[in-house]
């Protein structure tokens, strides 16, 4: 039975996790009987809740075809820029990818690029033009764009002779030629066996056992499991191997506990696996991602991708707020500094320090999107924690000592109407407008260069200024100079002057001020933001004071108080909005904003000072 190893790659929503429910369906891996859910593969709760992928997962088919039963092994990789160290590392482990890209939406930042790092694997992608039955699909336009993406990112003539299929994920058929129709995904898998050749590795079969991880996750029953691929010789349970570090340092030694294959979404332990296939380990305590797993007397560690550097970077310290330690039980900072260095050795794209003050640590990942899946992640578990506004990870230009800030890519697709109010909110931010053009059915697409600090908070006010009808992607680019303060922020805040709980009658009296992020009966502490302010400064209210009640008949009824509803921050959303004075409190049940000094005294003279 031949083998193949295969990535699907693709922007944010252009179908990479339906296609992949469709492959496993029409592979036969579901019994004729049996249920399965809708995007199998976003098994996790919060892939499930937010309809992105997160984590890259791997599943398996078997396919009888043309060329007879092929083992195909898939991996489905997250679209969004922030995880794109999922999709680096992945990209080593397999020797052909199905590059999707939507029909009508055409070529995004994220193809290009997880397009770039496929290419400069030497890897031939497959192109898929997916949802080529939606009614302002242009398949033949989003394919010329195609070319000349893999044009401008430098492929060889081998990789520009790539073969096309047209398809519809949801509805599971594909198509190499759009005059012949078709009911089933039969071409594509063809076409991944005739175009992705077979692992290198399997040419080492007799070799010294050596696996590279890629993934890394705890089994509650079989302890770490090690994901990646075989590249020579056999793994088989009771074998003793040892693991090295990439410079070739021997990190620990120990036995393979278990060897497991993956068909279909279940994972199977196996007697023996082979080079070039795809399979975890158990049996390691201390081996993580980018280690060799070798025979012991293999001393030479294999070659790890390098993974970008981080660009976003934020403080996550202990929560010490007077309503600290009521709905978490995780609120140690020792207990939290634990959590973050478990997150550390299975996600390669973040950073974690231990910074001067006590209680705190700088947390540096891709984009604000990662941070705050881990932030969520955390929060569910039961800790309780103060986190900082983000900021850019500057670099320093080794030969000039010149300050680097990083720039992103942006594409912004949005109605002809609100064009010009995105231009010039964009463009005093210090973006710079590189193209501008119609994408059909009368929307315009925007492509800028900006810096990644406007970007910050940026997307609320994106989505006000649109009616909530755009549509924003950003992909990092690359680091230039410095370009100075960008004006503009937000206005003020309304901030409690004391404890207690919050009285309906005080905060319809407040509410000509601005909006409320609270409502009636909550409680709240001095120094915690309760609304915003309609002006630009900050202003310390008193959210609890009651009606006096006289025995003086009033003439005619009272008024009844009736609230406006509060607006409710999501964790990504209060992130972006606080200023370098403030702070998210985030418990498992409540999102709280607050200002980093609570007494409004000092925080006066602070600002004296300063």
């Amino acid at each position: 039975m031949s083998l193949r190893n295969i990535a699907i790659i693709a922007h944010v929503d252009h179908g990479k996790t339906t296609l992949v429910d469709q492959l496993l369906a029409q592979s036969g891996i579901f019994r004729a009987n049996e249920a399965h859910a809708e995007r199998a593969m976003d098994s996790n709760d919060q892939e499930r809740e937010r309809g992105i992928t997160i984590l890259a997962k791997c599943t398996s088919v078997l396919w009888h075809g043309e060329a007879g039963d092929t083992r195909i092994n898939i991996i489905d990789t997250p679209g969004h820029a922030d995880f794109g160290g999922e999709v680096e590392r992945i990209l080593g482990m397999v020797d052909g990818c199905v590059l999707l890209v939507d029909a009508e939406e055409g070529v995004m930042p994220q193809t290009k690029f997880v397009l770039g790092k496929a290419l400069k694997m030497g890897l031939r992608p497959i192109l898929c033009l997916n949802k080529v039955d939606r009614p302002h699909a242009d398949p033949d336009r989003v394919l010329n764009d195609a070319f000349d993406l893999f044009a401008a990112i430098g492929a060889t003539d081998e990789q520009l002779d790539f073969p096309h299929i047209y398809a519809s994920g949801k509805n599971g058929w594909a198509t190499l030629d759009m005059a012949k129709p078709n009911d089933t995904l039969a071409p594509l898998f063809d076409l991944i066996v005739r175009h992705v050749p077979e692992p290198k590795a399997i040419a080492k079969a007799d070799g010294p056992f050596q696996m590279l991880s890629v993934l890394i996750e705890s089994d509650p029953f079989l302890g770490r499991l090690l994901t990646g691929r075989i590249e020579s010789g056999k793994a088989v349970p009771g074998m003793a191997i040892h693991a090295l570090s990439r410079d070739g340092k021997e990190i620990e030694r120990g036995r393979i506990t278990k060897v497991l294959a993956f068909r279909g979404l279940k994972r199977q332990p196996i007697d023996d696996a082979e080079a070039g296939d795809i399979v975890a380990i158990a049996g390691l305590s201390k081996a993580t991602v980018a280690d060799t797993l070798c025979a012991i007397d293999v001393t030479e560690a294999l070659p790890a991708q390098p993974i970008d550097p981080p660009t976003i970077s934020m403080t996550v310290s202990v929560n010490d707020s007077p309503l600290a330690g009521r709905e978490g039980d995780k609120v140690q900072s020792r207990v939290i500094r634990d959590r973050l260095m478990k997150e550390l050795e299975q996600n390669v794209a973040i950073r974690v320090t231990e910074t001067s003050e006590k209680d705190a640590f700088e947390v540096a990942g891709r984009g604000e999107l990662q941070l705050g899946v881990l932030i969520e992640s955390m929060r569910r578990e039961g800790f309780e924690l103060s986190i900082s506004r983000p900021r850019v990870v500057f670099k320093t230009d080794e030969e000039t000592g010149e300050k680097l800030e990083p720039i992103e890519d942006v594409m912004i697709d949005v109605d002809d109407e609100f064009s010009g109010i995105v231009i010039e909110k964009l463009s005093a931010r210090k973006a710079e407008l590189k193209d501008m053009g119609p994408s059909g059915a009368g929307k315009t697409r925007l492509t800028l260069m900006s810096p990644s600090r406007s970007l910050i908070g940026y997307q609320g006010e994106f989505l006000t200024d649109t009616r909530g009808t755009g549509v924003l992607n950003r992909v990092f680019s690359h680091y230039e100079p410095y370009k100075g303060a960008i004006e503009g922020g937000r206005k003020g805040v309304l901030i409690s002057n004391s404890d207690g709980e919050t009285q309906a009658y005080a905060l319809w009296n407040l509410e000509e001020r601005g909006f409320m992020f609270v409502g009636g009966n909550e409680k709240t502490y001095q120094g915690m933001i309760i609304g915003e302010n309609a002006r630009m400064d900050d202003l310390d209210v008193n959210p609890m004071k009651a009606k006096q009640l006289t025995n003086v008949r009033a003439s005619g009824k009272d008024e009844s108080i009736r609230l406006t509803p509060p607006r409710r921050l999501t964790l990504e959303q209060a992130i972006a909005y606080i200023e370098e004075d403030e702070l998210v409190e985030v418990t498992p049940k409540s999102i709280r904003l607050r200002k980093k000094v609570l007494n409004p005294s000092f925080r006066k003279r602070r600002v004296k000072d300063e």
